[in-house]
């Protein structure tokens, strides 16, 4: 068994090869783009992020390097960050509502070789703060005039070969938040941290390769890399990417995942909809599903509530599927707790046991103050 067990990947991108050896036609990725749901193969979906990895190697990115991602869930920041882990660097993943001034402080802390953008707004906020910048051009459009834009179309290069420099001690990701009370935090979490955590969750969670798991936040939160995007290179699971922000909750009921994993916000805002579907407060739909949810209920009435009430809900909100609802961090709220539970939804709470460290800025020193005052403008 232990020597089995030494033949395991150790990084997350080595994870990404055996899954393309070992089921290179099964579905790893689906997105949706215009209404239609595109999918890639593990075997494709390999090539795609290696060819990624030498083209930024072709820009000597490499081992410790930082690439910056300001995007809405996409599978092209998904491949980036991959790439970027495969030539030894780190993929730092940020919510494009960021302000200026916080994300003005990440880039200055990190001083990333690359950032990704989804928009060109976002590209003409980080064409100020960092060397290159790749953009995402979703429609196509054309290329953005500023010769330090890249276009991700043309980044990849097939046939190069992009060696693998991962190691099991480098970080594989950095997450920010801006926490009011204690300015900018900073969490780092390694290709090994990540692994040991994706195998207990798969194995308490009974996930396969039959799951399909639904990335509404894509990995912008430590949770969606620790319970998300590691589980799906471990188990092999569909990872669905809704087409945007605003569709997310008809994808997810058009997909019906198997495997959720969220925030408590998450959840909330799900409670939230089921709220909204509902009659007033003391129409007989409402009287039914706290009646489910109460244990002392007569089985018939349970189960009238469950076929009439909790059932529909259950395909409105996309969970008629779910086995696996997990909620990284806080647990959900009492609101929120018992109507998941009236809907026979069992979530389960993960905790998110990273090591947060405040930035701290940086101050020049003299002579760094007089080199910047001596340089050309």
């Amino acid at each position: 068994m232990g020597a089995q067990q030494s033949e395991l990947p150790d990084t997350l991108p080595a994870w990404l090869a055996k899954q393309a050896r070992h089921s290179p036609n099964g579905i790893a990725l689906r997105h949706k783009r215009l209404g239609q749901w595109e999918q890639l193969s593990w075997h494709t979906l390999a090539e795609k992020v290696e060819a990624l990895a030498a083209g930024l190697a072709a820009h000597d990115f490499g081992a410790g390097d930082a690439l910056l991602l300001v995007s809405q869930p996409r599978e092209e920041a998904l491949c980036l960050s991959l790439a970027a882990q495969w030539r030894g660097g780190v993929a730092v993943p940020v919510e494009p509502s960021v302000s200026d001034q916080t994300l003005g402080r990440i880039v200055r802390h990190l001083t990333p070789l690359f950032t990704f953008a989804d928009d060109d707004q976002q590209v003409d906020r980080l064409l100020a703060l960092s060397q290159w910048v790749i953009d995402a051009n979703p429609r196509g459009l054309r290329p953005h005039p500023n010769a330090d834009v890249i276009e991700y179309s043309t980044l990849a290069s097939p046939g190069k070969d992009a060696k693998a420099s991962a190691r099991p001690d480098h970080d594989a990701f950095i997450f920010y938040r801006d926490d009011a009370g204690h300015g900018i935090e900073e969490q780092r979490i390694t290709h090994a941290t990540l692994i040991r955590e994706a195998r207990l969750v798969a194995a308490k969670e009974h996930l396969d390769p039959a799951d399909d798991a639904f990335a509404a936040r894509a990995f912008a939160t430590s949770a969606q890399a620790r319970y998300l995007v590691a589980p799906w290179l471990l188990t092999g699971f569909r990872l669905n990417f809704p087409e945007s922000l605003e569709t997310r909750d008809n994808d997810r009921r058009e997909l019906a995942p198997t495997l959720v994993a969220g925030t408590r916000e998450t959840y909330g805002r799900v409670a939230r909809l089921v709220d909204a579907r509902l009659p007033g407060a003391h129409s007989v739909r409402r009287r039914l599903l706290d009646r489910l949810g109460d244990e002392r209920s007569s089985w018939f009435l349970r189960t009238v509530a469950w076929w009439l009430v909790a059932r529909p809900l259950r395909e409105v909100i996309g969970f008629r599927r779910t086995h696996a609802a997990l909620v990284a961090g806080a647990a959900l709220d009492d609101d929120a707790a018992r109507l998941f539970k009236a809907l026979r939804i069992d979530v389960r709470t993960w905790p998110d046991e990273g090591q947060w460290q405040r930035l701290t800025e940086h101050v020049p020193s003299a002579q760094e103050a007089a080199d910047v005052q001596g340089q050309p403008a």
